[in-house]
């Protein structure tokens, strides 16, 4: 599973940067379409999905309560390594592309190559001399005097040691660049103490079970982890009318979302996932396999507009963003859902 999330983020990446590449957006706005392709939103619809699918009667799961256990299990999972993963990658690209927006002052100041192999023509056609040895007097003999001088090897060894070191300065920027401490942000540090409890057996039967001395600890962890969906949704809904206002922003990076998210995401998924039960990867379990697959086919996590507010790069862009992903979201997952339990039962 944490491989197969890391393959949805690095093939989002993928989709995003070709959606960049067609839509031509604002340099601060090319984090959040990478952020918006790459992550999904792990937690909170597959701890409504997998229950859901898991309680309704007949369900292609067999044993609903065996299917709610492991299912919430699968889910949670996800969750915790969706949330490593979004904090370690999409906030340092949205940090990223902030801070280059914010030097460059929001302009763009490339230049075309046509201009640039005009100018280096024009240039070397150019053979006049910028001053007449003849009007200033100067002889034959004083021609080496007053020449420049000339340092085209030296010049040549400069740039090669420059490129040399500029590899080595480029991968010191990179790690000076990424912002370390965002790992450890609460969900990234609520995942790490769950994996410290249920990997260290004398932890877990402290705290897990009716016996266990401290599962006061236990109960009060599940009261606020079951409050936090809610407010998980209440979050949803706030941003989202912010959406409802508008920003003006290009249809195209919308639909170029919803293509990459709903459409070529899923079914890349798909390839991906029957490929590894073929050469025996995964297990022949149908809901690990559901759950694998809906992962490509979830919409864009909610915590990139948290991370967009942080840095007030592209708030209003990522709740029009939302909006439409969210709005789109009921209609493919419907799709989606049902067309992997087809494929998996």
């Amino acid at each position: 599973m944490p491989v197969n999330i890391l393959i949805t983020f690095i093939i989002g990446s993928i989709l995003g940067w070709i959606v960049i590449q067609f839509t031509r957006p604002p340099t601060h706005l090319r984090g959040l379409i990478l952020g918006c392709c790459a992550a999904g939103n792990l937690g909170n619809l597959l701890l409504i999905i997998i229950p859901a699918v898991c309680k309704e009667k007949g369900s292609p799961f067999g044993n609903s309560g065996a299917c709610y256990t492991y299912g919430l299990a699968y889910a949670s999972l996800s969750m915790a390594i969706g949330a490593i993963y979004l904090w370690s990658y999409v906030y340092n690209i949205v940090r990223i592309s902030s801070r280059s927006s914010k030097d460059t002052g929001g302009k763009d100041f490339s230049i075309s190559k046509s201009s640039r192999e005009s100018s280096i023509s024009d240039l070397g056609n150019r053979t006049e001399p910028l001053l007449s040895s003849k009007e200033f007097g100067v002889t034959e003999d004083d021609i080496d005097h007053y020449a420049l001088p000339r340092t085209l090897s030296e010049g040549k060894a400069e740039v090669a040691v420059a490129d040399h070191l500029g590899i080595k300065q480029r991968f010191a920027m990179l790690f000076k660049k990424l912002n370390l401490k965002s790992l450890f942000a609460p969900s990234t540090i609520g995942a790490l103490v769950g994996f410290a409890i249920g990997i260290v057996p004398q932890i877990r039967k402290s705290l897990i079970g009716d016996e266990a001395p401290l599962r006061v600890i236990q109960d009060t962890a599940s009261l606020l982890g079951e409050g936090a969906i809610p407010t998980l949704t209440l979050i949803i809904g706030g941003n989202l009318l912010k959406g409802l206002k508008g920003s003006g922003m290009q249809k195209s990076i919308i639909l170029g979302i919803v293509l990459a998210r709903y459409i070529a995401l899923p079914l890349t998924g798909m390839l991906i996932v029957k490929g590894a039960i073929r050469l025996g990867f995964v297990h022949s379990d149908p809901l690990y396999q559901f759950v694998l697959l809906l992962q490509f086919a979830l919409p864009p996590a909610m915590n990139i507009g948290t991370i967009t507010q942080l840095f007030g790069a592209g708030e209003s862009e990522c709740s029009v963003i939302m909006l439409w992903t969210y709005a789109l979201a009921s209609i493919s997952l419907t799709f989606w859902s049902t067309f992997f339990m087809w494929l998996v039962v």
